[in-house]
């Protein structure tokens, strides 16, 4: 399994988010994509998980062209999605946003109770809260099932958004223990965080991302140790 974005351009209205970036994701990575608000994270993944138009380039997902596959057809090739702000279902229960995650599945009646126990397994929490309505869920929680919830697809790559985002230290340090977890079990990650520390300190490689440009690819420990990320990045200037 590879995922491949190739000279990938996005353009919203006239204004062009994404300026020809080229990324690879290697079967059992976690590569993240670190940067600014409005380097064009967020783009990229929406673009792969095709919520965002391809204007010019191409995705490539084992091999195949799915530049022009609905979002969809996507999750059913093995592309799943927890995006930035969790956009979990907040009038439902727990137990009914994990299943809508599998809901594009093949025999995902027959195979229900082992993907929630697997879920259930990374997120305990989510099992005593099943019945909960997902909007009285503390935002470590809202996360936990909004990944709980893309994990139910079966993906082969999954796409996290902005994980971190509004949650508390301990909770953030947990929720990284789990990504990492999840890639080891054998699914391979593409992370999009503002928390560039913790998210160098995972992925395997990482991507900077600058005004809709590649500037930096490297392995993430070798970006972790790089004066101009430290300084721009990590807040740790160049020691």
């Amino acid at each position: 399994m590879r995922l491949e974005i190739k000279d990938l351009h996005v353009f919203y209205g006239k204004i062009e988010a994404i300026k020809g970036i080229s990324v690879v994701v290697n079967q059992g990575e976690i590569v993240t994509l670190i940067g600014a608000n409005g380097a064009g994270k967020t783009t990229t993944l929406k673009t792969v998980s095709g919520l965002r138009p391809v204007s010019l380039g191409q995705i490539l997902f084992d091999g195949q062209d799915i530049s022009h596959m609905s979002p969809h057809e996507r999750v059913e090739i093995g592309i799943s999605q927890a995006p930035e702000g969790r956009g979990i279902f907040p009038g439902m229960t727990v137990g009914e946003n994990l299943e809508i995650g599998k809901y594009f599945r093949k025999n995902r009646d027959s195979e229900m109770k082992e993907d929630l126990e697997k879920v259930f397994h990374l997120f305990p929490r989510l099992k005593e809260r099943l019945k909960q309505a997902g909007g009285t869920l503390s935002g470590g929680e809202q996360q936990m099932l909004a990944i709980g919830r893309a994990l139910m697809a079966r993906p082969k790559v999954l796409l996290l958004d902005e994980p971190s985002m509004g949650l508390a230290p301990m909770m953030i340090q947990n929720i990284f223990n789990i990504i990492t977890e999840i890639n080891k079990t054998g699914t391979t990650i593409l992370l999009v965080e503002q928390n560039a520390q913790q998210a160098l300190q995972r992925a395997n490689r990482a991507y900077v991302l600058e005004t809709g440009k590649v500037v930096k690819e490297a392995k993430a420990s070798d970006l972790l140790n790089d004066p101009a990320v430290r300084a721009a990045y990590l807040g740790t200037g160049a020691a």
